[in-house]
């Protein structure tokens, strides 16, 4: 399945750029590229396409309000925001951007991104009931970037202010939500919140440690410090876990 694509982009040099790596690396087609937000949006209006590579900083409209327009269509492209502006990157979290490339763009994270982009579409299948939540993913945050995690792959989540640390086998990454917010993306079958401040999946729980007050420590893979259950959530989670 050849991927095509749109590039919106108002600097030239950087347009170009972004060319030459999508075609000395993929097999991606471009098949349209603007300089002004307006004119990819009309364009996207009557033209479907897989890929969207948006800068921010674009005339007319600009690239995130763009974007919001994009997730209204019935077929929505995948967007991969390509700027030098740090700050947005919560924002293209919440939009389920693919992607957050900070200018100047490097080489080996376009290559790593095309490879991306390419397994996804050929892992695409016809839908699924929504309660098969093995292909259900989420996006999660680090140094900026944006990282689309398989939701069986998330270990626990522990809250933190107003954002959560989510861990998994990679590693610590950030979810801009609520745990609250958190839990009403994951399943209950294999999601447990143990404490107000932490829910685990109940598939990685390592070791279960008797504690005070006849509560229990949970050791979890992937995590080094261990997770409390807290009194209120005790009786559920012995029933859960069968003690």
């Amino acid at each position: 399945m050849r991927l095509n694509a749109l590039i919106v982009e108002d600097e030239y040099l950087a347009r170009e750029e972004l060319t030459y790596l999508v075609e000395k690396h993929s097999t991606i087609n471009i098949v349209a590229a603007f300089d002004d937000g307006l004119d990819a949006f009309k364009f996207l209006q009557s033209n479907k396409v897989d890929i969207v590579f948006l800068d921010i900083n674009v005339p007319s409209i600009d690239g995130m309000l763009l974007a919001r327009n994009i997730a209204q269509f019935s077929h929505k492209p995948q967007i991969v925001f390509t700027t030098a502006y740090k700050e947005y990157a919560v924002d293209a979290f919440e939009l389920e951007a693919v992607d957050y490339l900070l200018k100047p763009l490097n080489e080996q994270r376009i290559i790593g991104l095309l490879a991306k982009l390419q397994a996804r579409a050929q892992e695409k299948k016809p839908p699924q009931i929504a309660t098969n939540t093995r292909s259900q993913s989420i996006n999660l945050m680090l140094n900026n970037h944006i990282h689309v995690t398989a939701i069986h792959d998330i270990c626990c989540a522990i809250a933190h202010e107003k954002v959560t640390h989510v861990y998994t086998a990679e590693g610590c990454f950030v979810a801009p939500m609520t745990i609250s917010e958190l839990m009403l993306r994951l399943p209950v079958s294999d999601f447990f919140r143990c404490h107000r401040s932490y829910c685990i999946n109940i598939n990685n729980v390592k070791e279960i440690i008797p504690w005070v007050n006849s509560t229990y420590m949970i050791k979890m893979d992937h995590v080094d410090q261990q997770i409390p259950v807290s009194r209120s959530n005790l009786k559920a989670f012995r029933s859960l876990m069968q003690l």
